[in-house]
């Protein structure tokens, strides 16, 4: 049986709403975030731009952003900081890619999960001397117009 998931970077461009679980075992405190990441293109690559309200137990609503670059890449997608720096790698020939980014004494371990495509998630586990977190990520497309 085929891979069900995206075949190729293509496969992402466009709009998806999101919904964020952050258990955050350093702190012992969980969080919930929702909104809406948009990847688009930019040459060869896509632009992926976040935009997000977290909501934090006995705390305002707090506003986030984060932008990447996604390229292309053999088997699947490069994902870059804005800066250009390396930051993980996105195989496309399973349902389920891993890999893992080091960052000082941190340590972050991602997890894709395309077995639902268009429906994907993916889960951060961050480890380090301050840092002890798990975030959790469903994306869905979202079909609505941008304003």
């Amino acid at each position: 049986m085929a891979n069900p998931g995206p075949q190729g970077l293509a496969c992402f461009a466009g709009a998806w709403r999101l919904s964020r679980h952050i258990t955050d075992n350093h702190v012992g405190q969980t969080g919930h975030a929702e909104g809406r990441m948009i990847l688009s293109p930019d040459g060869a690559s896509l632009v992926y731009d976040e935009r997000t309200t977290l909501r934090l137990p006995g705390a305002p609503p707090l506003q986030g952003t984060r932008s990447y670059r996604w390229h292309a890449a053999a088997g699947g997608v490069a994902v870059r900081f804005v800066d250009g720096r390396a930051f993980h790698a996105i195989a496309l020939d399973t349902a389920r890619p891993e890999d893992v980014h080091l960052c000082g004494a941190d340590r972050y371990a991602v997890r894709y999960d395309f077995a639902d495509w268009p429906v994907w998630c993916v889960t951060w586990v961050v480890t380090g001397p301050r840092k002890d977190y798990r975030m959790e990520t469903l994306f869905a497309r979202d079909g609505s117009v941008d304003p």
